[in-house]
């Protein structure tokens, strides 16, 4: 029989009415024998998350006053979820250690992991499944990275010898034994892993949208959906932006060759959005998969005469962002001209140091700065059989009064990145959509 993982974000656990989805969705198919639980999420649109809340008892404790008022509402999320699914269960006891642990300094992630902890104790019960605690089998190094090589024969074993069961998502041990979590939306990490030491022949990860769209619903008035995306399409617009799956649960699925598919809980019936090595051979494809985009951005500007002929003059560049801990975005550049893309919040209160420090050590002639950019991204296997694709996507913006600050284009030709003003985002981003969806 096939295995399926299945993850369900915080969305489709956020009540009982919730979890009774769940059930039927599962039990819909006996193949999903491992189930990802997040913590709870919001239930209308002013609710809280159960992970923000345990956040903030955490704060609360950490400064020293009382929590109990506060993880007091968080125990009435679990109880009231229990209650109204008629279960004969208490989490009494786990309460009783959680409320211990904030006596005795467990640590922000140890508090933040209850989250996903407890509801999977809940929906554990609820399904029938046996329930694995994920610090059992899910291990990091000292460093904080997660450790495959540890986690490899422990987990694989530990599937092996369950038919159905229930892991938490979000969280791991370190090699003494404490709790450490991936960033948030870390379920979906914790999915791609079982996914990959199960074996399964597909990932499910279910939410509360029926795939991913082209475009951000919140610039676009209902974009269409993708049918089937590659991972290397997702990660370029994960990176900018598109937010329905984690970018850095790709990595243990798409290295076992193992699709995800994303799923609605609310409406299981949808096609929802396949995530694929490669594309089939059969599918026709439009020119672009999708765009998204994310403002933020500063471009430093770096003009030198000769610059192509001084050997070594970007890494001199280079080193000087490394040697203040900033990482680049992009690097767009001319014969005597490199411009360095960073995010503004990385460089802060930095750039004047790091201007006095390029002018040292790479004597350039001119260094001009331009803040408040918003990078867009059109990401697209179909742009390489097309021609065209970048003067439609250059006219669009130019027949919308828009400037152009920056043109990159990667060598794979699947996807064009755009510099413009961040006031001019959401307008660039719905002229490209015209010209290139509708």
């Amino acid at each position: 029989m096939d295995i399926k993982v299945v993850k369900f974000g915080g969305s489709s656990l956020a009540d009982a009415k919730q979890m009774q989805k769940v059930k039927n969705i599962i039990f819909a198919d006996r193949s999903r024998r491992f189930v990802i639980p997040s913590a709870p999420g919001k239930r209308c649109k002013d609710d809280e998350k159960v992970t923000d809340m345990l956040y903030d008892c955490y704060e609360l404790s950490a400064a020293g006053k009382d929590v109990d008022e506060c993880f007091d509402a968080v125990k009435a999320r679990y109880n009231e979820i229990i209650s109204d699914l008629g279960l004969d269960f208490s989490l009494e006891n786990e309460f009783a250690k959680i409320r211990a642990a904030f006596d005795i300094k467990a640590g922000r992630d140890y508090i933040a992991s209850r989250g996903e902890y407890l509801n999977g104790l809940i929906l554990s019960k609820y399904l029938g499944f046996e329930f694995i605690d994920a610090a059992d089998v899910i291990f990091f190094k000292n460093d904080g990275s997660f450790d495959e090589e540890r986690t490899a024969p422990v987990l694989t074993e530990r599937l092996k010898r369950a038919d159905y069961a229930v892991i938490p998502g979000f969280y791991g041990s370190m090699p003494n034994g404490t709790i450490i979590t991936f960033s948030r939306g870390g379920s979906d990490i914790t999915g791609s892993i079982v996914a990959k030491f199960a074996h399964a022949s597909i990932y499910e990860n279910w939410t509360d949208v029926s795939g991913f769209l082209m475009a951000d619903p919140r610039i676009i008035d209902s974009p269409k959906a993708i049918n089937s995306i590659t991972y290397d399409e997702l990660r370029e617009l994960a990176y900018m932006g598109a937010t329905v799956l984690h970018d850095e649960a790709i990595f243990p699925v798409r290295k076992a060759k193992i699709p995800i598919v994303i799923k609605n809980t609310n409406a299981p019936e949808d096609h929802g959005t396949m995530i694929v090595s490669e594309p089939p051979a059969d599918e026709s494809s439009g020119i672009i998969t999708g765009i998204a985009g994310k403002k933020g951005f500063v471009s430093i500007n770096i003009e030198k005469d000769m610059m192509n002929q001084e050997v070594g003059f970007g890494r001199k560049v280079l080193t000087v962002f490394e040697n203040h801990g900033i990482s680049f975005e992009h690097l767009p550049s001319g014969i005597d001209t490199m411009s360095v893309i960073v995010r503004e919040d990385a460089v802060g209160e930095k750039i004047y140091e790091l201007i006095a420090e390029l002018k040292e050590i790479c004597s350039p002639d001119r260094i001009t700065l331009e803040g408040s950019l918003a990078l867009i991204a059109i990401v697209g296997r179909g742009m390489i059989k097309v021609k065209g694709t970048a003067s439609r996507i250059f006219k669009a913006i130019s027949e919308s009064d828009i400037n152009i600050r920056m043109i990159d284009q990667g060598s794979s030709e699947m996807n064009i990145i755009i510099g413009v003003a961040s006031d001019d985002f959401e307008k660039a981003t719905k002229a490209i959509y015209n010209e290139l969806c509708r």
